[in-house]
């Protein structure tokens, strides 16, 4: 039995399909997605505590409280260091910072955590 050759359309065809997978292949993550990571970031710190007006939450809540807080001011979030600045830094109506207690007992502000963990998500690179 003879092989069929290939045909130039089915070569084309085939040559096209591998480099259209590189074209579409995924680029840096979106604001949306770089938000919603650093929201999954702080609710996976299932041993820490989430400090905010002097008064503890657990890590499930503070991502609900995150969540709320970036939809009632979505307007005025367009970017992941706009939702640190503006959502997750620090109280609108004390004024006063938001933190994080480890496990270990250190404590940080929510601002600097949040920071830290942008760099990381997008790949080391600063400001």
């Amino acid at each position: 039995m003879k092989a069929k050759p290939f045909r130039l359309g089915t070569v084309l065809i085939l040559l096209a399909l591998p480099s259209a997978n590189f074209t579409s292949a995924a680029g840096p993550p979106s604001e949306k997605v770089k938000i919603e990571a650093l929201i999954r970031a702080v609710e996976g710190l299932k041993d820490a505590r989430f400090i905010r007006n002097g008064t503890e939450y657990d890590s499930s809540s503070a991502g609900k409280f995150l969540r709320r807080k970036w939809e009632a001011q979505g307007k005025e979030i367009a970017t992941a260091r706009d939702f640190i600045a503006k959502a997750a830094s620090s109280s609108s109506t004390s004024g006063k910072p938001y933190q994080i207690r480890f496990k270990d007992g250190k404590t940080a502000n929510c601002a600097d955590f949040l920071t830290t963990e942008l760099k990381r998500i997008e790949g080391g690179k600063g400001e």
